[in-house]
């Protein structure tokens, strides 16, 4: 049985290069539609001053959670700064049995957990269509330190070693064009393989320039000649 068989919205989970625009796309395609739905995490981080509880998150208290990670509630979760994060199963299958495409903004690492705890979860990987585009993008920003940047690409390089693990590898190289594929996907999961067969060789040479960057951005390391 395929793992969209027997139900009537689909479980997307998208992760991404940090400022790769998987957020951008997921929020066109949600303007586009009113069959999609963001997955509203939980938390036992306090409310900031106009948060409410069900709208940006679900706020529990720290026993609330730990007794949900105990009853096998989350898809998955983490910790992050003191405080707990994760995504309820029950809301999720709520959603999806409206007939709505919940769509899931992950690392690899909550991907990963999600597909292991949902045989419905259709994981996409979204990539830039070269290192030098991504490069382009964090610094096109304005608002990223040489030392964030840095960070970012050391994280993007760890990625690219898990984009293979996904369902679905998708180049977001035209943003309008990005948008139509993201949503032709979600429609047809049979263009799940094509997608991640056609761009799957783009993820070697994408590592490779970004380790160059990188190699460009720190200069010659002490004890190395310039």
């Amino acid at each position: 049985m395929s793992k969209t068989a027997e139900k009537k919205g689909e479980l997307i989970v998208v992760s991404g290069f940090s400022g790769v625009g998987k957020g951008t796309i997921i929020g066109r395609a949600m303007q586009a539609r009113d069959n999609f739905a963001f997955s509203v995490s939980a938390t036992t981080r306090a409310p900031r001053e106009g948060e409410e509880h069900g709208v940006q998150y679900f706020f529990l208290t720290r026993e609330d959670f730990e007794q949900k990670i105990a009853a096998g509630e989350f898809l998955e979760y983490a910790e992050y700064s003191g405080n707990y994060y994760g995504t309820l199963r029950s809301y999720v299958d709520d959603l999806i049995s409206t007939g709505k495409n919940v769509v899931l903004d992950v690392d690899y690492r909550g991907a990963f957990a999600i597909d292991a705890n949902d045989a419905r979860a259709r994981l996409i990987f979204i990539i830039p269509p070269s290192a030098e585009a991504l490069y382009a993008r964090l610094t096109g920003r304005g608002t990223e330190t040489e030392e964030s940047i840095i960070k970012r690409i050391n994280q993007a390089i760890t990625e690219a070693d898990q984009a293979e693990k996904y369902n679905c590898i998708l180049v977001n190289d035209d943003l309008d064009r990005a948008v139509e594929d993201f949503l032709a996907i979600v429609d047809d999961p049979a263009l799940d393989r094509q997608f991640y067969e056609k761009n799957l060789a783009l993820i070697q040479p994408i590592k490779s320039g970004l380790k160059q960057i990188l190699e460009d951005l720190r200069g010659p390391q002490e004890g190395e000649l310039e």
